[in-house]
C-alpha cells in the first residue's frame, strides 16, 4: 500500500477551522436523506423541471446506467451517500473565499443513510470530518487513479477523487454497498429553512454565545431560519466541549426537528412549502446518476413517507480520541462494527447511550458523555458478511454510539 499524505488538503484544513461555515451543508445532508424524498414525492409530475435543471450527474465506480424504473413502489432498500463539500467556488463570498477551499472541496459533512428492506426503518449515520482512516485506490476524474493511501482525515477524499472516491472509502470503511450519492453545496440552507417556515429548536444549558458564529441564544425555544439557522450549526465553542463531537450531537437537536416539520401534516399539505423545499434542494445538490430521475425519487418518496419519527434514527460513527493527534478520531471498531453488522443485517437499531455532549434532554439532563473513550485492540470493521435479512429485533449497540432519533426532542447543551 502506498503511505503519503495529500499535504495540501490537510493544510487548507487546518485554515478552514477559522471558518466553521463547513456545516452548514449538515442541514442539506438530512433534508436530503430524509425530508426531500418525501417532498419531491409529492410534488409529482410539477418537479420534473426541477430534475432536468439540476447539476449534471456524477458517475460512481463500478455502476451501470440502467432504463428509467416504472413507476410503482420501490422494491427493497437502499444505501445512500451524502456528502457536503466546503467549496467557495460559485458561492458568493458569505463563507469565505476561495483562498479557503475552491473546485469540488473538502467533504466535511459525510452521512449515510440507509433505508431497510421492509421500509419499516431508516438510519442516517455521520461520520466525523476528522476520523483518520485507510483509503482505497480512488479514481482521478481524469481517467486514471490515486494510490491507496494510510491514515488520513475522512474529508480529504472528496479532493481525492470526487464522490466517487467518497462512497468507495465509506464502503470500505463500513462493508455496507452504496446504490446511490449525493454533493451538497453551502449555498441553500437559507433558503431551505425559510421554505419550511422555520426550524424550532430548544436551546437549554446556559445558552449559546459564540462570537465565532456571532450567534446568541438564551436558553428557551427559538425558530431558527435564514442566516440564524447556519449559524446554529456552525456553532462549536458555544456548547458544552467546543469540539467536533459536540457540534454533532447539537446538529441532531436541529436535524430532528427539521424532519417533525418537514414530515408535519402542515408542511406536506402546503404545496408553496414543497415546491420550496424540492426546488432549494434541487438546486444545491448534485446527485449520482441513478437518482438523476424523476421516478426514483418519487419511489423513495412513498418508501420514506410512511415512516414515522420513532423509526429514523441518527447516530454518529463511534469512534476513540486518536492517540497520536488529540484533534482527530480514529474508529472504535468494535462498536463499529456492531452498527455496521445491523445495517447490513437490516435490523433496527436502539441507541442508549445518549446523543452525546453537545445535547441535553428537554428536562435539562445530560444526553450523553463528553467525548469518545481511549482506544482499545479490536478486531477490524467494516468486514461484515452478515446476510442481508430483514429483522424487527433491534441491534443492541455500544455505550460509544450516540444519536437519537427523530421523534426525541433535545436541547443544545449551551456554554453560554
Amino acid at each position: 500500500m502506498t503511505k503519503h499524505h495529500r499535504r495540501r488538503g490537510i493544510a487548507r484544513h487546518g485554515r478552514l477551522r477559522r471558518h466553521p461555515w463547513r456545516t452548514v451543508g449538515k442541514v442539506i445532508a438530512c433534508i436530503a436523506a430524509v425530508g426531500v424524498f418525501s417532498t419531491v414525492g409529492i410534488v409529482g409530475v410539477a418537479a420534473a423541471n426541477l430534475v432536468s435543471d439540476a447539476p449534471p450527474t456524477v458517475h460512481l465506480v463500478g455502476q451501470t446506467s440502467g432504463p428509467i424504473p416504472e413507476v410503482g413502489a420501490l422494491k427493497g432498500g437502499m444505501n445512500i451517500l451524502i456528502a457536503a463539500t466546503d467549496s467557495r467556488t460559485g458561492e458568493g463570498t458569505t463563507y469565505g473565499t476561495t483562498e479557503d477551499s475552491s473546485g469540488i472541496g473538502l467533504n466535511d459533512v459525510t452521512m449515510l443513510l440507509h433505508l431497510s428492506q421492509d421500509h419499516t426503518h431508516a438510519e442516517v449515520i455521520s461520520f466525523p470530518r476528522d476520523l483518520m482512516i485507510d483509503f482505497p485506490k480512488c479514481p482521478d476524474g481524469d481517467g486514471g487513479w490515486n494510490g491507496a493511501e494510510y491514515y488520513v482525515p475522512l474529508n480529504t477524499s472528496l479532493v481525492d477523487g470526487g464522490l466517487p472516491c467518497t462512497v468507495l472509502v465509506i464502503e470500505q470503511l463500513t462493508g455496507i454497498d452504496i446504490q446511490a450519492a449525493g454533493l451538497i453545496k453551502f449555498n441553500g440552507v437559507v433558503a431551505l429553512s425559510n421554505a419550511v417556515g422555520g426550524v424550532p429548536v430548544c436551546v437549554g444549558g446556559d445558552g449559546i454565545d459564540d462570537p465565532d458564529t456571532d450567534l446568541e441564544l438564551p436558553p428557551g425555544e427559538h425558530t431558527l431560519m435564514g442566516l440564524q439557522a447556519a449559524q446554529f450549526l456552525r456553532t462549536r465553542h458555544g456548547l458544552q466541549g467546543g469540539g467536533d463531537l459536540s457540534r454533532i450531537s447539537n446538529t441532531q437537536v436541529f436535524l430532528s426537528s427539521l424532519v417533525r416539520t418537514i414530515m408535519s401534516a402542515g408542511t406536506l399539505s402546503n404545496p408553496v412549502k414543497v415546491w420550496g423545499i424540492a426546488k432549494a434542494a434541487e438546486q444545491n445538490i448534485t446527485f449520482s446518476d441513478n437518482l438523476k430521475n424523476l421516478t426514483t425519487l418519487y419511489q423513495l418518496a412513498m418508501a420514506v413517507k410512511g415512516l414515522s419519527f420513532d423509526d429514523i434514527t441518527f447516530v454518529q460513527y463511534p469512534v476513540f480520541d486518536d492517540p497520536e493527534n488529540n484533534n482527530r478520531v480514529i474508529p472504535d471498531e468494535d462498536s463499529a462494527k456492531t452498527l455496521t453488522d445491523a445495517i447490513i443485517a437490516d435490523q433496527p437499531i436502539t441507541v442508549t447511550a445518549g446523543t452525546g455532549q453537545g445535547s441535553i434532554d428537554a428536562d435539562g439532563g445530560s444526553t450523553g458523555t463528553a467525548s469518545p473513550p481511549a482506544p482499545a485492540s479490536s478486531a477490524s470493521a467494516g468486514t461484515s458478511s452478515a446476510a442481508p435479512s430483514s429483522t424487527s429485533t433491534p441491534a443492541a449497540l455500544s455505550d460509544n454510539v450516540f444519536g437519537q432519533t427523530a421523534a426525541t426532542k433535545t436541547c443544545s447543551n449551551g456554554a453560554g
